[in-house]
């Protein structure tokens, strides 16, 4: 198989392990200034903690399953 049997769940552990890394991000650490009138000043916090939780269980099922 192409890159390896387990490419789906290494993809997963990828994805899901950024989706959770890039919402907790933009929580803790948001921009400093808005590049144009449209930008939020901070992150919604509920959709980025939904989000982050979302990418978190995504990367720990694809290591279990991997395990």
């Amino acid at each position: 198989m192409f890159l390896g049997e387990d490419l789906l769940a290494w993809l997963v552990i990828a994805l899901g392990g950024a989706m959770c890394a890039g919402n907790i991000a933009a929580l803790v650490r948001p921009p400093k200034q808005r590049r144009d009138a449209n930008d939020l000043a901070k992150a919604p916090i509920l959709r980025s903690v939904v989000m982050a939780l979302i990418g978190a269980i995504a990367a720990l099922w694809a290591v279990v399953s991997l395990l």
